[in-house]
């Protein structure tokens, strides 16, 4: 028999990436609002208030309930006051669960806090490994599956990754992919957006080919050789291709910090995007240069051919059924790369990962819906 009590749902966010996954299960459960009450708790581990204000209106997500307010900090600092903050939160508003997502310090601290008292967590994004260990994500992602409750994969390889590491199987499920489903419902929003005109791509209703770069990671961006290699790939690419890369305030000064002699040329560097510009300038592009996960998945569903600037991803489907191609951060390397992605950008698509398909928030519910009901069922 079912409860009639609300399931009281926590969900923490604590970057951007966060905010797109978390924006969908939130409207998955705000359908069933005779059956879901929702918390969002905001941490503050990335923090841009103009940016994340237009991501939140942007996704139509409800402003945070909680700001724990942490700021950056090291590894140890940041996650040791996440924990810190997020304990009383939890003591006060009694989950029956915690959702958290993706692999940021955020998500292994209130994960750690929830085992420690007994709250139970489901991990979206749950059993993505790249195997390097040398990858903060990954040590997150790899404690953070030990100790939830609901392991909730994006794609089917996780699972494997997961039961190779002693997970039992009764708490994996195969739901898709919730960054997807965010893509799907606002991809029609980006038509009438004019950032493609803004910034001269958009002549006569024909956009120019054009590569959007977007690098973040401290192994591409804090090692000056690395970050001159990179600079020198997109200023020979300038020349032949427009080249537009819109970079957070700490990556510019990096840049800035560079020899003068190896500047990025042509490049064209602008401010950081909120959500909708980005994807409306992503789903034209003619090739997408970065390092980030979500944007190796964005690509792959939409045939936009992605070159990776790392060693390794935790997302091997956007390799083995996506555009995706790994490269390492050698101008030579990546100026070939690119050349070869930019004359195969006629290509026919490929089948889209399985569950990447806009229902894997629906999904996700469905889950919690039914353990609660278990949960309740064995009181």
């Amino acid at each position: 028999m079912m409860s009639s009590r609300l399931i009281n749902v926590l969900h923490v966010v604590g970057a951007r990436p966060n905010f797109v996954k978390v924006a969908a299960l939130m409207h998955a459960m705000a359908a069933k609002k005779k059956v879901f009450q929702q918390t969002l708790v905001h941490t503050g581990q990335h923090y841009d208030p103009l940016m994340s204000d237009i991501f939140f209106h942007q996704l139509e997500m409800p402003v945070p309930d909680i700001y724990l307010d942490v700021g950056s900090g090291t590894h140890a600092v940041q996650t040791a006051l996440i924990m810190q903050r997020f304990e009383s939160v939890v003591l006060d508003r009694k989950p029956d669960w915690v959702v958290v997502v993706g692999d940021v310090n955020s998500t292994l601290a209130c994960a750690l806090v929830c085992a420690k008292i007994g709250v139970r967590v489901a991990h979206v994004e749950a059993g993505l490994r790249s195997f390097d260990r040398g990858m903060p994500e990954e040590i997150n992602r790899v404690l953070t599956d030990q100790v939830s409750d609901l392991l909730l994969t994006s794609e089917e390889i996780a699972q494997e990754n997961l039961l190779r590491e002693g997970i039992p199987s009764q708490k994996i499920h195969f739901v898709g992919n919730v960054m997807i489903d965010t893509l799907t419902r606002l991809l029609p929003l980006t038509d009438g957006r004019s950032v493609l005109r803004d910034l001269g791509l958009d002549v006569d209703k024909q956009v120019k080919p054009f590569v959007l770069v977007t690098l973040h990671r401290p192994s591409n961006v804090d090692d000056p050789s690395v970050l001159l290699e990179i600079a020198s790939a997109l200023s020979a690419l300038a020349k032949n291709i427009t080249v537009i890369f819109p970079v957070h305030p700490r990556t510019r000064e990096r840049f800035a910090g560079l020899d003068q002699s190896m500047s990025l040329g042509q490049t064209q560097l602008i401010e950081a995007l909120g959500y909708l510009d980005f994807l409306a300038l992503e789903r034209q592009a003619a090739l997408v240069v970065t390092d980030s996960g979500g944007i190796q998945e964005e690509t792959t569903f939409l045939g936009v051919p992605c070159l990776t600037v790392r060693p390794n991803t935790e997302r091997p489907v956007t390799i083995s059924q996506g555009t995706n191609r790994l490269v390492e951060p050698i101008a030579e390397k990546i100026l070939a790369a690119a050349h070869l992605a930019l004359e195969k950008t006629k290509t026919t698509p490929r089948q889209k990962p399985s569950l990447w398909d806009g229902h894997a928030a629906k999904r996700i519910v469905d889950v919690l819906r039914q353990e609660n009901e278990a949960a309740e069922a064995g009181r």
